[in-house]
């Protein structure tokens, strides 16, 4: 499966985000990585398609495996091109491209931001189908140049179709997919809103990840009555993986689209906890009781010159048992304030998200214009907030 995970911005975390398998290049400066589900499926494509290959091309032998994982490659390949056409678009619209992922059943393009006009989310999403047809259009030229009983006439032929079934594929009108992004889109320019849209494609999308589980193997069994029990099983297996991956992309796709709706009423000045300042040496015991007396939920920790240095992390306090807390400096259990860990009080909406992610973190210095220390955000604050906003906007929809 191919599609564009163009998203509201992710809810950032304190750990580094997942290099996401094998880095094999940076095409316009985008990294791809193939992840280890990939292997697993041209295992799968080298094994089937090998196994067909014997009838077309009984002379090969056990070469028809090289030849059918050739074909697995090839096949990627296209996919890559596929998921290009949606990266050079979203650079071309300035949305900011992750990276490309190939892994199970096709690729990702990680769109970092959604397109800001409904002909533009259209147009991101139809150029990877597009592409697709335009190489299946291509190895179909190619496949008349040669006989099709021979090495290149099948590599062609495979070429050919699975290219055309991945356009087609993608086109249908349901998210994940290409096509439910282009009927989001028609939508979203049909009635001026953007959440129409995307319900319209999400409800599509569940129909389809219904219909593909209870569908593809009926459908699969009517065009082969020779069958043996293990394709049968192999189709089943991977009819109830690609509804399982549709039904859930569908509903994260829900979920990012009403992220974006609560996001501009988040503000760092009203999530900012307040904060006491303390020198790095002052036992966390007592760092913590001058924070009790003042009703504080933060602690600073400031060098000589009253200059804030380190913020105190509430994860590292909690591992700490109470007897040990006032033997413990608090210089113990803080992290330094590196770049990006300081944030402006007046940050709000999706430049919260967009400024965390560039430094993760559990905690950050909030501060004024003046550069006065405002207060501390803590990343439990922001999602507790999110996930209340987000079931309540979840509750508001039912």
């Amino acid at each position: 499966m191919n599609d564009t995970e163009g998203r509201a911005p992710e809810e950032p975390k304190p750990d580094d985000q997942p290099r996401g398998g094998i880095l094999m290049g940076r095409p316009f400066g985008v990294p791809v990585y193939v992840t280890p589900s990939w292997f697993l499926v041209a295992a799968l494509i080298t094994w089937i398609f090998g196994s067909r290959l014997a009838d077309v091309l009984p002379d090969l032998g056990g070469a028809r495996y090289l030849l059918a994982f050739s074909f697995a490659v090839a096949f990627y390949g296209s996919v890559l091109v596929h998921e290009l056409a949606h990266t050079v678009v979203g650079l071309r619209y300035k949305l900011g491209v992750r990276r490309i992922q190939l892994q199970f059943l096709g690729g990702v393009s990680e769109i970092e931001k959604e397109a800001d006009r409904p002909w533009r989310e259209f147009w991101l999403a139809f150029v990877g189908p597009l592409l697709s047809l335009l190489l299946g259009g291509a190895f179909w030229l190619g496949l008349r140049a040669v006989e099709p009983a021979t090495v290149p006439g099948v590599l062609l032929a495979g070429l050919m179709v699975s290219n055309l079934v991945v356009a087609a594929f993608n086109l249908l009108p349901g998210l994940p997919l290409d096509g439910g992004r282009m009927l989001r889109a028609v939508v979203w320019a049909v009635t001026g809103n953007p959440m129409r849209g995307t319900l319209a494609a999400v409800w599509v999308g569940r129909a389809l990840a219904i219909a593909v589980v209870l569908g593809l193997p009926i459908f699969s069994s009517s065009q082969d009555v020779e069958r043996s029990a293990t394709e049968a099983m192999v189709d089943g297996v991977l009819a109830a993986v690609l509804g399982f991956i549709i039904w859930q992309g569908a509903g994260n796709s829900l979920r990012n689209a009403r992220l974006k709706e609560v996001l501009p009423r988040l503000k760092v000045r009203e999530m900012a906890r307040r904060s006491i300042d303390v020198p790095a040496d002052t036992p966390l015991g007592e760092a913590m009781r001058r924070a009790r007396e003042v009703h504080a939920g933060a602690i600073v920790v400031v060098d000589g010159r009253g200059e804030p240095i380190a913020v105190v992390k509430e994860s590292a306090v909690s591992a700490v048992p109470e007897h040990r807390r006032p033997w413990i400096a608090v210089s113990a259990v803080s992290r330094d304030l590196e770049p990006g860990l300081t944030v402006p009080v007046d940050l709000a909406g999706e430049q919260i998200l967009d400024t965390l992610r560039r430094a993760p973190a559990t905690e950050y210095l909030v501060l004024r214009p003046d550069g006065s220390v405002y207060g501390v955000l803590s990343l439990t604050d922001l999602e507790r907030k999110l996930t209340a906003a987000l079931q309540g906007r979840a509750a508001g929809a039912n």
